[in-house]
C-alpha cells in the first residue's frame, strides 16, 4: 500500500490551489476529533474502527449500508458514547460536521461489484462526490481507499505508484477499476481546485479477521476449502504474484497516511502463488 502523490500532466500549468482554509487549519493538530468512516461495517473498516476507538478523546461516526459490511463487526462499540453508527448510502449527500473523514465505502469483492456493477460505480464516484462536498464544506481531510485494480492488468511487474496502469474500461470488472480511477481524479481535482486536504492508498490483498469466506479472494477461497478438507485450487500457471497485507498493518499505515503531513513509500512483499498453500497450511497448524 502507498501513499499516492501524482504530478499530473508534466507539460501543462496549473494555478496553485486555494490556500487551506483556517478552519482547517486547526483541526489536524487536536487530539478530540470527530472523524467519519464510510464502509465502518465492512472487514478494513471496522478494524479501522477499532484502531480509531482507542485514543478515548475520538468520536467515532460510521456511515454504511451494509450492501457488504455486517453491524456484528462493530457491536462492541454500540452504546459507546463515543460512538454513533449510522445507516447511510454514501451516494446521497450526509450532513454532518467531523474533522476527518475515512472513505472506505464500496464493494471490493469480485462477487458484489460484479452482482451489482451499476451501484458499484455509483458509490465510486457519486460517492466520494459526496465525502468531497463534505470535506470542503467542514474543512476536513479525506482519505479515499483505493485499489491495486487501477492498474488493471499491469504490464510493468511490480508496479511503481507513478505507472498509470492498462485497464479495460467496458470489462466486467471496468465497474470497480475504473471507478476507482474516476475517484482519484476527483481527489486530486478538488485538491487543485478547492485546496482539500487529501489521502489516497492504494490498497492491494488485505487478509485477517472478519474477512468474508466468500468473497472469491485467493485467501479466502484456500482457507474455505482447507475447512472443508479440500485440495487446494491453483490457477495455472501458479506462477502469479499477489502483495499480501494483513489488516491491522493496513489499519495502521492508512492512520499514519492520514495524520501526517510529509509523504511516504511503504514497501510491499510479494508472494507468488504457488507458495501460498505452503503458507497456508503453517497458518492453520499454528492454531491447533
Amino acid at each position: 500500500m502507498a501513499k499516492e502523490v501524482s504530478n499530473g500532466d508534466q507539460n501543462s500549468v496549473s494555478k496553485p490551489p486555494p490556500s487551506p482554509s483556517p478552519l482547517r487549519n486547526s483541526k489536524f493538530f487536536q487530539s478530540n476529533m470527530r472523524i467519519l468512516v464510510t464502509g465502518g461495517a465492512g472487514f478494513i473498516g471496522s478494524h479501522l474502527v477499532d484502531k480509531l476507538m482507542q485514543n478515548e478523546k475520538n468520536e467515532v461516526i460510521v456511515a454504511d449500508n451494509y450492501f457488504t459490511g455486517s453491524k456484528d463487526n462493530l457491536r462492541k462499540w454500540i452504546g459507546h458514547p463515543r460512538f454513533e453508527l449510522i445507516r447511510h448510502d454514501v451516494t446521497e449527500p450526509l450532513l454532518i460536521e467531523v474533522d476527518q473523514i475515512y472513505h472506505l465505502a464500496c464493494p471490493a469483492s469480485p462477487i458484489f461489484y460484479k452482482y451489482n456493477p451499476v451501484k458499484t460505480i455509483k458509490t465510486n464516484v457519486i460517492g466520494t462526490l459526496n465525502m468531497l462536498g463534505l470535506a470542503k464544506r467542514v474543512g476536513a481531510r479525506i482519505l479515499l481507499t483505493s485499489t491495486s485494480e487501477v492498474y488493471g492488468d499491469p504490464l510493468v511487474h511490480p508496479q511503481e505508484e507513478s505507472y498509470w496502469g492498462n485497464v479495460n474500461p467496458i470489462g466486467v470488472r471496468s465497474c470497480y477499476d475504473e471507478g476507482k480511477r474516476v475517484a482519484e481524479t476527483l481527489m486530486f481535482d478538488y485538491h487543485r481546485q478547492h485546496g482539500i486536504e487529501i489521502r489516497i492508498a492504494r490498497i492491494f490483498n488485505t487478509y485477517g479477521p472478519r474477512m468474508n469466506i466468500d468473497d472469491g479472494r485467493v485467501v479466502s477461497n484456500f482457507i474455505a476449502q482447507a475447512i472443508r478438507g479440500e485440495s487446494l485450487t491453483v490457477q495455472a500457471p501458479g506462477t502469479q504474484t499477489r502483495s499480501f497485507c494483513f489488516v491491522s498493518d493496513m489499519v495502521c499505515k492508512s492512520l499514519f497516511i492520514c495524520i501526517e503531513e510529509f509523504h511516504t513509500i511503504f514497501s510491499t512483499t510479494y508472494l507468488g502463488v504457488r507458495n501460498i498453500p505452503y503458507t497456508l497450511f503453517l497458518f492453520l497448524l499454528s492454531k491447533f
